[in-house]
C-alpha cells in the first residue's frame, strides 16, 4: 500500500500558512521521514517557528521549543536529577527534549558545550543522565534555526555537529506577492490552530517503511558515491563529505522517488537531494575564497561534470 496520498492533503495544509515555500516543506518532510534531523540556516522572522509548529500540529505530534542563549545549560536539554527530602531519593526531570519534534531555535547562540548535548539523542534518540539511559519518544524530530554567520552573539557550529542534520534548508525572503499575501492575513496563529491532524501514527511508519523499500540501481549507488568523495579531491574544499554524507543521500534520494509516486530511484532524484545535502557538510579551502567561489557553485559543478557511471 503506498500512503504517499495521505501526506498530500498534510502539504497542502502547511502550504496555506507557510506561503511560496513549497519545495524547502516537502523536504523538511522528507527528513522526517527518514529520521533525520533539519538546520534552517536563515534570516530572524522569515516563518521558521510557524513553520515548525504547523509541521507538529499537521502531524498530531508532541512540540517543545527551546531559545538557545548562552546561558542554557546541557540539562535543560537532557533533565536532570534532584534529591527528594521525603524519600531520600534522587527524581528525574525530564529535560526538553522528550517531545516528537523539537525545535531549537538559534542554536549557534549558545555555547559548544550546550550544542553537544543534542549529539546523542539526535544519533541515538536516547540520552544518559547520572549513569541511566534513557529513550525519548519515537519518532524523534529536530529542527534547529541558526541565525547568520557573523551575526551578533553567534558562534560557529562544530563540523562534527552539523554532520548530524540530515539535510540543511532555508526558506529566505518570500516574493512581493507573498509577503502582500502574508500581510493581508497578518496572524497565522489562528490557522496552526485549526490545522486539521491529518497523520495517523501507522501513516508514518508505513511510510517510512515503503522509503527503505525504494529500489535503487548499482549504477546510481555507485553515482552517489563518486559524487561525494569527488568532494574530497578538489583543491577549492578543505573538507569534504564524510560517509555519513553518502548514507544520507542514499536515504533522501529515495525518499524523493517515494514522494514523486516512483518504486525506483533516478539520477534526478539523487540531484535534486545533493545541495541539501551536502551544503553544510563542506568547508571551503583559501583557494575558493580567493576565485569568489561558494559552496552552492562547487555542488553545482560537481553535478554537471559527473554522471552515472563517470568513473574518472
Amino acid at each position: 500500500m503506498n500512503t504517499r496520498n495521505y501526506f498530500s492533503p498534510f502539504l497542502s495544509n502547511l502550504q496555506k500558512i507557510i506561503f511560496g515555500k513549497n519545495e524547502v516543506i516537502r523536504e523538511i518532510l522528507l527528513a522526517f521521514l527518514c529520521q533525520g534531523h533539519v538546520l534552517l540556516k536563515d534570516f530572524p522572522g522569515v516563518g521558521k517557528t510557524t513553520l515548525s509548529l504547523a509541521f507538529a500540529k499537521g502531524l498530531g505530534l508532541d512540540f517543545k521549543r527551546i531559545q538557545f542563549t548562552p546561558d542554557v545549560m546541557p540539562t535543560d536539554l537532557t533533565g536532570f536529577s534532584v534529591l527528594d527530602r521525603e524519600s531520600k531519593k534522587f527524581l528525574y526531570h525530564p529535560g526538553v527534549v522528550f517531545c516528537n519534534v523539537l525545535l531549537v531555535d538559534e542554536i549557534n547562540r549558545t555555547s559548544p558545550k550546550t550544542q553537544s548535548a543534542l549529539l546523542e539523542v539526535m544519533e541515538e534518540g536516547k540520552v544518559t543522565v547520572d549513569g541511566i539511559t534513557r529513550s525519548v519518544p519515537n519518532p524523534f524530530f529536530v529542527i534547529a534555526t541558526q541565525n547568520p554567520d557573523q551575526a551578533i552573539g553567534t558562534q560557529a557550529l562544530p563540523e562534527a555537529q552539523l554532520d548530524r542534520f540530515l539535510v540543511e534548508c532555508s526558506l529566505g525572503y518570500p516574493t512581493y506577492q507573498d509577503e502582500l499575501k502574508l500581510a493581508h492575513e497578518l496572524d497565522s496563529k489562528p490557522k496552526i490552530e485549526k490545522m486539521p491532524v491529518s497523520i495517523d501514527p501507522w501513516m508514518i511508519k508505513a511510510a517510512h517503511d515503503e522509503i527503505q523499500s525504494i529500489y535503487m540501481d548499482s549504477s546510481i549507488y555507485e553515482y552517489i558515491v563518486h559524487l561525494v568523495r569527488k568532494t574530497r579531491e578538489l583543491d577549492t574544499i578543505q573538507m569534504g563529505a564524510s560517509p555519513r554524507a553518502t548514507m544520507a543521500l542514499v536515504k533522501c534520494s529515495k525518499a524523493s522517488a517515494w514522494i514523486q509516486g516512483r518504486d525506483y530511484v533516478i539520477p534526478q532524484d539523487v540531484q535534486n537531494q545533493f545541495p541539501y545535502i551536502l551544503s553544510h557538510r563542506l568547508v571551503l579551502s583559501p583557494k575558493a575564497y580567493t576565485q569568489k567561489r561558494t559552496k552552492i557553485d562547487i555542488i553545482q559543478e560537481l553535478l554537471e561534470t559527473i554522471k552515472v557511471k563517470d568513473h574518472d
